[in-house]
């Protein structure tokens, strides 16, 4: 069983804006970002599962136009709560700075921790490994988001969740495979090229200088 893990391409958001769930669409760049993406697929993909937010089913849609896309809300990015859409640098430090020190297990304020998140997505990919246990030769695709995608990535290696963002730099577009065989799971990285544009997912003053 192979499953290749797609995150979204690149989100039409200014930088430095906190977003989750909020429902993005995309910059003008995703056909040339899913060109880059579909030669790292089979020609073999049986069943397609997407995040429901638009910057992912967007792109599931323009890679697999004959496929039925299963929607399932457990892939989509982490709730942000009352800090989506606003800029990071402009969060209130009593509520960004508990978040800062432990983001695993403290949720963001009306939303998610990444513990929470997690959890979700843990459920939903043990769910698509068990419907698909069934057949041999199988080809599986998600297309999701970061968070989600370093989740699974996290748990299949026992990688802590807190080391996760270190050990797995997954930018737009990225390609993500993981093969099962006689019930070990291994991964590769296809596809990860870096953006001229360095994201901003936290407060500025937290990135080195």
């Amino acid at each position: 069983m192979d499953i290749y893990l797609i995150r979204h391409t690149t989100p039409a958001v200014a930088k430095g804006i906190c977003y989750g769930q909020t429902d993005l669409d995309t910059t003008d760049s995703i056909y040339e970002e899913a060109a880059i993406i579909r030669r790292h697929l089979p020609s073999t993909i049986e069943t397609v599962y997407s995040s429901p937010l638009k910057r992912c089913a967007s792109l599931a849609a323009h890679l697999f136009p004959s496929h039925a896309i299963r929607f399932r809300d457990e892939l989509m990015e982490i709730d942000c709560g009352r800090w989506e859409m606003r800029n990071w640098d402009e969060l209130p430090a009593e509520e960004l700075d508990p978040w800062m020190k432990d983001f695993v297990t403290v949720p963001i304020p009306d939303g998610e921790s990444y513990l929470d998140l997690n959890e979700r997505v843990s459920r939903c990919f043990n769910e698509i490994m068990t419907a698909s246990g069934d057949r041999v030769d199988r080809s599986v695709v998600l297309v999701t988001h970061g968070g989600p995608i370093r989740s699974i990535l996290a748990s299949i290696t026992g990688t802590p969740l807190i080391d996760s963002f270190k050990a797995f730099s997954l930018h737009y577009g990225c390609v993500a495979k993981i093969s099962e065989r006689e019930g070990i799971l291994s991964h590769a990285l296809l596809s990860n090229a870096i953006p001229q544009e360095k994201e901003q997912h936290k407060p500025s003053r937290f990135y080195k200088k």
